[in-house]
């Protein structure tokens, strides 16, 4: 079931149906969407849009942002790091890695947040990825997840 596409442009459902999942599935990764992997810190329920896994047995986390326009998905970044970071901890050796992707042209702070930026203020996060949305694609295609 795709998730709607918001009226800001914001919704992941559109980018994960024609970008993400034709990469992943033409790759052979095996995929389930919308997948509880525990509970967020300081509470409630985390559900991530993908894990992927291959024929090696790798499991991956994915965290798919889209914004089409400036906004305040930008703030809310370092919590998904923060949250995506708590779940693999939690999972033991669950997941191997996880991937925030960022998609859409509204980010003013993506070349921060995808050149590490955010691993001098975050600890504990040296597992969670964050890439672009074409890079991530490209990645998947290769099978290098």
């Amino acid at each position: 079931m795709a998730l709607p596409l918001t009226a800001r442009g914001t919704g992941t459902g559109r980018v994960l149906e024609k970008m993400i999942l034709p990469a992943l599935r033409e790759s052979g990764y095996q995929l389930k969407r919308s997948v509880a992997v525990g509970i967020r810190p300081g509470g409630g329920k985390h559900v991530v849009d993908l894990v992927t896994s291959d024929d090696q047995g790798r499991s991956v986390l994915v965290s798919v942002k889209w914004q089409q326009v400036s906004g305040t998905a930008e703030q809310k970044i370092p919590y998904e790091v923060m949250c995506l970071a708590h779940a693999l901890e939690s999972a033991g050796k669950v997941y191997d890695v996880a991937y925030l992707v960022l998609g859409g042209k509204g980010w003013t702070l993506r070349d921060f947040y995808t050149s590490g930026g955010l691993t001098e203020y975050m600890l504990g996060t040296e597992r969670v990825r964050i890439t672009t949305l074409e890079d991530f694609v490209a990645m998947a295609n290769r099978r290098q997840l």
